[in-house]
This record gives structure tokens, sequence and C-alpha cells, in this order.
């Protein structure tokens, strides 16, 4: 794929941002790219975004438990950048218009804040405890600008990991001070519960899905650095949402987290 090819999918991806609406799957339209290819794209996206003003502020892992692949029908994990713009506060009701959500679904989540740079590749599950200050629970509402969420591998990573925005519960532990595995979570949606995992279910521990992003990422000399946020991957399936919507969880050992819709 060349350099001026890269470029126009970038920019029509931004623009399906901007206007809120949802475009022909790219793999449809291209074939199976290479996530390369995918990464260029979703990187001159990003461009456009910080030239329109927003600041990076952490990345997220995406696709990594095998109830959210099968959902998908992804087989691997994805990874994406998180801007300023997309972070909202604790219990935050969220406008789906005003924030150009147009196919979202949320995810519950374990955030990591990072104290030290982490450089892959070589990381370990073990490096990415030691560099993390603190872990709160978190809703990450995924939201993609391909129709009908019909993805392949090659249009999430373009499309910035399907991000859409995201709410950190206002608990911070340390991560030893808990098995980050064995933790429940349960959510709630209007007073139902709807979904429930632990952390296990991301790649065997959320740390090691983290390890896994700043491996990926070393690949391609981009650090994780101190002071993000890193998102590290839905505990259990994906749960729609539409305006009205009012979800809750809680991470046992972690706390709570809440997020609504209008």
């Amino acid at each position: 794929m060349n350099s001026a090819l890269i470029e126009a999918l970038g920019d029509e991806l931004f623009d399906a941002l901007q206007q809120a609406r949802s475009v022909t799957p790219l793999t449809t339209r291209h074939g199976e790219f290479g996530i390369d290819a995918a990464y260029r794209i979703s990187l001159h996206a990003l461009a456009r975004r910080e030239a329109d003003g927003e600041r990076v502020i952490g990345k997220k892992i995406g696709v990594t438990s095998r109830a959210v692949q099968e959902m998908l029908d992804v087989h691997q994990p994805d990874f994406g950048f998180l801007t300023d713009r997309m972070h909202y506060p604790p219990g935050a009701c969220v406008s789906l218009a005003e924030a150009g959500l147009i196919q979202p679904r949320a995810e519950g989540e374990i955030a990591f804040m990072l104290k030290a740079d982490l450089i892959g590749p070589g990381i370990s599950r073990d490096d990415v405890l030691a560099a993390t200050d603190w872990v709160s629970p978190c809703f990450e509402i995924v939201d993609s600008r391909i129709d009908d969420w019909r993805i392949r591998i090659e249009d999430t990573v373009a499309d910035n990991a399907s991000c859409g925005v995201f709410v950190i519960g206002e608990t911070r532990r340390a991560p030893g001070e808990l098995d980050l595995a064995a933790a429940q979570m349960q959510i709630w949606c209007n007073g139902e519960r709807v979904g429930q995992g632990t952390g296990a279910a991301v790649q065997g521990h959320p740390a090691e899905a983290v390890a896994w992003l700043a491996n990926t990422l070393g690949g391609y000399g981009i650090p994780l650095r101190a002071g993000e946020l890193i998102l590290s991957g839905a505990l259990a399936p994906l749960i729609p949402v539409v305006a009205g919507d009012r979800f809750h969880l809680s991470i046992e050992g972690l706390g709570d987290c809440a997020i609504a819709f209008a």
C-alpha cells in the first residue's frame, strides 16, 4: 500500500470521526493489506487529530479476551491511542451526539497509570507491575467508524482500535495490593446485571496485555511513557449502548466506575 493511499484512508477515517459516520470496511475495498499499513493509516489519522488540538494521554489494547474476539470475529489484539477529548470524568453523562458516537459498546476494564517508561521489546508482566503507579476500574466505550462493526484486524487497527470515549474510576490502588488476575468484575446497566468476568480474561493477567502492547509498539519505535494511561482490555463481552443507559461496574478489591448516556 503506497503512501498516497495510506494518507487518503487516514483522511477518510479522520473525516468519518469528525462527521460521526461510518465507512465501508477498508479490507473490503483493499484486501488484507497488513498490520503495518493499518498502523500507518492510524498514525496519519492521529496526526490529523493532533493538528486539530487533541493531545495523546495514553494507549489502549483491545480484543484481548476470547469472548470479545469471538464476538467481533477478530482473533488477535489491536492497539490504539487515547486523547484528552476521549476522557470523561467518573459518573459523567455523555451525550452520544456531542461525543460523536455512532455504534457504541461498553467495556469494563482495568486501567494502568504508568510511573516509568516501558520500551519494548522484552517487557514482561513483572516489568509492567514495577512501572505502574496505580490501577483503577474503567469503562471504555468503543465505537467503530466501519459499517456495522464488519471489521477485520486491519480495519480496527486503522480505525485507532475502535476507540470512542472512556472514564476512570475514582479508586487508585497499587498493583501489588491485589491479585489482578483473580479480581471479579460485575457490570450493571439500568440496574440489571449484564456482564461479569475476571482479570484473567485478559491474556491471563491484565499486565500481560500491557506487556504485549509495550512489546508490539516497541517494534514501531513507540514507547509507553510515564504518566500515560493504559487501558488493558475488556474483562467481559461488549454491551451495546443507547441513549438513556446508565452503567455501573464493580471490580472486587479495586472499586467502582459509572457512566451514563443521553
